[in-house]
């Protein structure tokens, strides 16, 4: 179940809110002593996160199927994002934050209202590893003020009755972001010597692909060889973006002309990244556009504009 962005925070007392962790969505399997992790792609992500796992293996249930995020807490007890998906672990606690429970014991929990389902996953992470995130008290108002003095990436509104629905992006979950990042799809890139300087991102309007323009900023040599890795070997001949060309390059840079889409290698829209930015332009572009991370418990098709 995945939730629906909005500008801002529902109201009214039929809405819970939790924050918005910036980590690494996945959902833990427990079979009796066997534990598994699974990405939002579904793909076996248990070997990346042995700490969770090791975790998991301690939930009051001989067999659970729970729903949250894999955060990188630093120092400061801040979510990293960056050192997350950098691999970049040294001095920081991989944590699991459990925000719901669909099944325990053979019993599916999918119909039950959140409320409910909060209070079964209370008692089955209680005195395991794991961390419950617990729902935040106040108002609206105060949430969103909390939540942006923390620095924190943003705030999930949740109605209290609302089933679980897999696969959807429900109305019933309402995500607001308070800092300005989300998914892109790679589209494209300029290539340099070694591998590339900058990439062509964009995110699907229906079923048309809509660049939004260049990212050459936030990459490390490390993150810059593993991008390369997974689209080196997508190229096509077409450019998959249908806003392109653009008739000028914009006043900071972030159109991308004809002239420039002859220097440009383009691939199959396959590979998605989140992306830190500080706004939109008024064509549809990002100004001042950094690197965060590969996300590959997001898939393609799924990417728009939040």
């Amino acid at each position: 179940m995945m939730a629906t962005a909005a500008a801002t925070l529902p109201r009214g007392s039929e809405w819970t809110y939790e924050v918005k962790w910036d980590g690494y969505r996945a959902q833990i399997v427990k079979n009796g002593p066997v534990v598994s992790l699974a990405s939002r792609n579904l793909k076996d992500v248990t070997g990346q996160f042995r700490q969770v796992a090791a975790a998991a293996r301690e939930v009051g249930a001989d067999a659970a199927l729970i729903d949250g995020e894999v955060v990188a807490i630093d120092a400061r007890g801040r979510p990293s994002f960056q050192a997350l998906h950098h691999g970049a672990t040294e001095g920081l606690s991989i944590v699991f934050y459990a925000f719901d429970l669909l099944h325990v014991n053979g019993r599916s929990l999918l119909r039950e209202p959140l409320a409910d389902r909060r209070h079964a996953l209370a008692e089955v992470v209680d005195g395991s590893g794991l961390l419950l995130s617990e729902p935040l008290p106040g108002t609206p108002d105060e949430i969103a003020t909390a939540v942006k003095r923390l620095q924190l990436e943003g705030v999930v509104a949740k109605r209290m009755r609302s089933i679980y629905e897999p696969g959807r992006r429900s109305g019933a979950w309402i995500k607001v972001r308070f800092s300005r990042h989300q998914e892109f799809v790679v589209g494209g890139y300029k290539p340099d010597a070694t591998n590339f300087d900058s990439l062509v991102v964009g995110c699907y309007d229906g079923a048309k692909l809509l660049s939004a323009g260049k990212v050459r900023a936030g990459f490390t040599p490390a993150s810059r060889a593993r991008v390369f890795e997974c689209i080196r070997n997508l190229k096509v001949a077409r450019c998959p973006f249908a806003n392109l060309p653009t008739r000028r390059p914009g006043h900071w840079g972030e159109g991308i002309t004809a002239e420039e889409m002859k220097a440009i290698v383009w691939v199959k829209p396959h590979v998605v990244v989140e992306v830190a930015f500080t706004e939109w332009t008024r064509d549809g572009s990002l100004r001042h556009a950094a690197f965060l991370g590969i996300r590959d418990d997001k898939p393609a098709r799924d990417v728009r504009r939040e």
